[in-house]
């Protein structure tokens, strides 16, 4: 499509002034600035490591940030560009246009195995070796790709994509629009264990997992249901690969948790709060509103609302940089309180 036409699609409150269309390309993919053919569609956010680069560029068009250094740039290289108050925002709503995801048909796939008391609603696709339990529910319009296990007692509200060989055990409940990536386990039972004098006694999990409206699932991420109560997952959270949330966990709406993130059980986070990769909870944790957690960060206790915190244990961020620098100077530390001891003796 023409670039103009792709800037018509886009959201109009992100436009920070008039487009530059140059000679409106034809527009018929994306790519990374310094790989982008005259074809593609590229974008540059404000302090961009790549915009010195952006003269160079062989791009067809650009989103740009409000700059006008480098818009005049773009201008000067033949570039076609339009300035956007978020132009992250705007390419990803341009990979959208670019890359319309493919329409599924409806319908059962032959070699499925559906339970006859499952429930299907309308406009389902339901793909190849696909397991559907007893009782188990499916809203309109979902999409159950290859591999894909519902146990006994699922609820899928409408809407729901679960990806290729994802599983979700009995009690799992799933708002409108959740996507599971694939090999993602949901509804598994929780770590409960009563130590005894002949050894562990496994504590039944009876409990539910519910995923609110628009939950993202990241692939081989697990969800486990508690012995008791439920585990929940706030509206529009999105979870990363390889994610561990122990029973009994409630976040708030929209969290964000990166990459091999493990959160023990019973822990308890607020809205909006953002774990970085490989950052652990123990149990009981608390995270407050909007509070932050940098990568391997270890939480042992309480998190404040809108806090930023770093290392193992967790402390304020700002302290932890400067512990960080003084880290480095330890060995010529050590050396001058040595002197200082051998002078004083």
């Amino acid at each position: 499509m023409r670039f103009s036409e792709l800037l018509a699609r886009l959201s109009p409150g992100n436009a920070a002034g008039e487009p530059h269309l140059a000679a409106d390309p034809e527009l018929s993919g994306a790519a990374a600035l310094d790989q982008a053919g005259p074809s593609q569609l590229s974008f540059l956010e404000a302090g961009h490591s790549l915009a010195a680069q952006l003269a160079a560029s062989g791009a067809g068009a650009l989103l740009l940030p409000s700059d006008p250094a480098l818009q005049e740039q773009a201008t000067s290289a033949g570039l076609a560009w339009v300035a956007l108050k978020n132009p992250r925002l705007g390419f990803a709503e341009a990979l959208e246009a670019l890359y319309p995801a493919r329409p599924r048909p409806s319908g059962i796939h032959p070699s499925a195995v559906v339970d006859p008391s499952a429930s299907l609603g309308a406009g389902v696709s339901i793909a190849a070796h696909v397991v559907v339990g007893e009782g188990t529910v499916v809203g309109e319009g979902s999409t159950l790709h290859p591999g894909v296990v519902l146990y006994d007692d699922v609820v899928l509200a409408e809407g729901c994509e679960i990806h290729a060989n994802a599983v979700l055990h009995p009690g799992s409940r799933l708002g409108r629009a959740c996507v599971v990536h694939s090999n993602a386990v949901v509804g598994s039972e929780g770590f409960g264990f009563v130590p005894t004098a002949s050894g562990w006694r496994k504590m039944p999990q009876t409990g539910l997992v519910v995923l609110e409206e628009g939950v993202e699932v990241g692939c081989g991420s697990t969800i486990d249901r508690p012995s008791v109560g439920e585990t929940r997952i706030g509206a529009g959270t999105k979870i990363d690969n390889l994610v561990h949330i122990g029973h009994g966990v409630v976040t708030g709406q929209g969290c964000a948790l990166a990459a091999q993130v493990g959160i023990a059980g019973g822990a308890r986070l607020g809205n909006g709060v953002i774990l970085a990769g490989q950052v652990g909870l123990a149990n009981k944790a608390v995270m407050g509103d909007r509070s932050i957690a940098s990568s391997k960060s270890g939480i042992h206790g309480e998190v404040a609302a809108g806090e930023v915190v770093s290392g193992y244990p967790a402390i304020p961020n700002r302290l932890w940089l400067r512990c960080s620098a003084a880290f480095n100077k330890l060995p010529e530390m050590a050396r001058t309180l040595r002197q200082l001891s051998r002078d004083a003796s």
